[in-house]
């Protein structure tokens, strides 16, 4: 039987993994569109499962008031240390995400990544983000595509209980538009980006970390390297982009 994302597992996750850029490494996917919305100083922002705090910490340095909410101990551990080491404040809160401990109306941004794919049923998770948020606030949210190798390399590992994160699920970008519009949003920008580096690398590093062999999360082929960013950044200006993109996801404004 495969494993489910459990309380227990993420709780376990987090106590050998504090270093936010040591498990995975986004490039600003979900800070661009949420900076996008405007100068976020003195903006409620909230994150939902807070994993190591990376991108709130980011978001606090250009004066955000942020909070993260997370049901793990230990990832709230984690974004502490992060945080103290960045010299910013974030309000750390243990609790679930899909029934907040906090007022309607308190957020101007809510966001997650990498948290939604793990619910069977997203719905309660959404409801509850529209309703901490401001009228006019947004929710940004980010998850993997459904049309991607990835996933399929994702498949074959959960079909062998062998995936990191246990049990998760995908989405296609109609998918996800069609859900978080159904719970009260208007989708007003959509958002993706490739995996840098590719699936097969990061899960050749990945069952490598277990015998204490590290390999580094970018491997330098510098040739390789300003070829393959010349022509990320050509093709994502075509039409066919979002179709390849491995993450994808929609910034939904509060009706």
């Amino acid at each position: 039987m495969t494993r489910a994302s459990t309380k227990s597992h993420w709780d376990a996750y987090w106590q050998k993994h504090g270093d936010p850029h040591a498990t995975y490494d986004n490039d600003d996917r979900i800070l661009t569109p949420i900076l996008a919305l405007g100068n976020v100083r003195g903006k409620r922002i909230l994150e939902v499962g807070a994993g190591s705090g990376r991108d709130s910490i980011e978001l606090a340095r250009q004066g955000a008031q942020v909070t993260v909410i997370d049901y793990v101990p230990s990832s709230l551990t984690v974004v502490a240390k992060n945080a103290a080491k960045a010299g910013v404040h974030i309000e750390l809160v243990c609790g679930d995400g899909t029934r907040m401990p906090f007022p309607d109306d308190t957020f101007d941004v809510v966001f997650h990544q990498g948290l939604m794919e793990h619910f069977r049923d997203p719905k309660p998770l959404l409801t509850d983000n529209r309703r901490v948020l401001r009228p006019g606030g947004h929710v940004v949210i980010d998850v993997p595509q459904r049309w991607h190798i990835y996933t399929v390399g994702k498949k074959v590992m959960i079909s062998m209980n062998r995936w990191f994160a246990g049990w998760e699920t995908e989405y296609s970008i109609r998918e996800l538009r069609t859900l978080v519009e159904r719970q009260g949003f208007e989708v007003t920008a959509t958002f993706g980006d490739w995996m840098v580096p590719g699936f097969f690398y990061r899960a050749f590093r990945y069952t490598l970390r277990p015998l204490g062999l590290v390999l580094p999360l970018h491997p330098k082929v510098f040739i390789l390297d300003r070829l393959g960013n010349n022509w990320r950044q050509w093709f994502r200006k075509t039409s066919l982009a979002p179709w390849t993109f491995a993450m994808i996801g929609v910034v939904g404004k509060k009706r």
